[in-house]
């Protein structure tokens, strides 16, 4: 029989990472769909000056994505320091 490799246990760290991360991405993926509904919404209502919808929300939109984008990956990168380095030989 072969011997199974061990398996690594996340720490408590780790696990509120990937539960942070996860979070974040839900809520960013939820928001973006909101604003895309507005967009097309905007688009064909016949009462709504389409360059009025822009105005409004493609501020808030570049915000919240660049806000996001960078949260992840500022907790990717703080992951990564974390680690122990192993010394070279």
């Amino acid at each position: 029989m072969t011997k199974k490799p061990p398996q690594h246990v996340p720490d408590t760290k780790e696990k509120l990472t990937l539960y942070v991360t996860l979070m974040v991405s839900t809520t960013l993926c939820i928001s973006v769909l909101a604003m895309v509904v507005a967009f097309m919404l905007g688009l064909w209502a016949k009462e709504v000056d389409n360059a009025e919808i822009f105005k409004m929300i493609s501020p808030a939109f570049s915000t919240l994505i660049g806000g996001m984008i960078g949260f992840l990956s500022g907790i990717k990168l703080m992951q990564n320091e974390d680690k122990p380095k192993e010394p070279k030989c």
